[in-house]
């Protein structure tokens, strides 16, 4: 072969390792892409998972199953001191001491709940903007007259961080804040929305004391307006 041939050879094969390479490149540069992409998706997925909880679900969850009313017009013991013990709370303008917050604790433990993640300011009970839609949803569903006119209980919870004391007056002042809210956007009676502080006292993620549901708050439906009425 000439030393042209070798020359024009040698010149072939550059070329074509080039192409190589940059087609290479391009799956590389096309396999970042897709990455990247799945990455976006998966971060839109979990935006989507956090979307507000909807009226008819809180109303669901707070509606109490096959609710029977006593025709006789008579309570039972039990019925009375629960009654009598709801209403002491009702007329309460102070915070919960520890023997009414551990009573009606065991109470809510039998009723229809719901937990709602309320997000507040950091280090703070001031409720943040993107808490709206919720506590809307919340509102909307206590007015709905399947539920109007029923005593809730709202327990604010923290996560783990902190100390005992400190969570719980930050759990008090943020319960007391979404009370504040329903009373002067729905005009619910503050009498029939019972504020409570657990603090981190009852963790709902145990496994995992600093995570995201930890600080959440519980509304129960300690009593309906039907139950009242007997």
């Amino acid at each position: 072969m000439s030393v042209r041939g070798t020359i024009g050879l040698i010149e072939v094969n550059r070329i074509q390792r080039a192409m190589t390479y940059r087609h290479s490149g391009t799956r590389t540069f096309i396999k970042f892409i897709v990455a990247c992409g799945a990455v976006l998706f998966a971060a839109s997925g979990a935006a989507i998972g956090a979307e507000p909880v909807s009226e008819s679900k809180i109303l669901r969850a707070l509606t109490p199953k096959n609710l029977t009313r006593n025709l006789s017009g008579t309570r039972t013991p039990e019925e009375i001191k629960r009654q009598s013990f709801i209403n002491n709370l009702r007329s309460k303008s102070r915070s919960l001491s520890v023997d009414e917050r551990t009573e009606v604790a065991t109470i809510a433990k039998e009723r229809p709940s719901i937990d709602l993640e309320i997000y507040f300011d950091y280090n703070s009970a001031e409720i943040a903007k993107k808490a709206m839609p919720d506590l809307m949803n919340l509102g909307r569903a206590l007015t709905n007259p399947a539920l109007q006119g029923g005593v809730f209980l709202l327990s604010g919870h923290t996560d783990a961080k902190g100390g005992p004391e400190y969570n719980q007056g930050l759990s008090e002042r943020r319960a007391q804040s979404v009370k504040n809210f329903l009373m002067e956007n729905f005009r619910i009676a503050g009498e029939n929305l019972v504020s409570a502080g657990y603090g981190k006292e009852q963790l709902k993620n145990q496994a995992n004391p600093f995570a995201a549901e930890n600080r959440r708050v519980q509304v129960t439906n300690l009593q309906t307006k039907q139950e009242a009425g007997n």
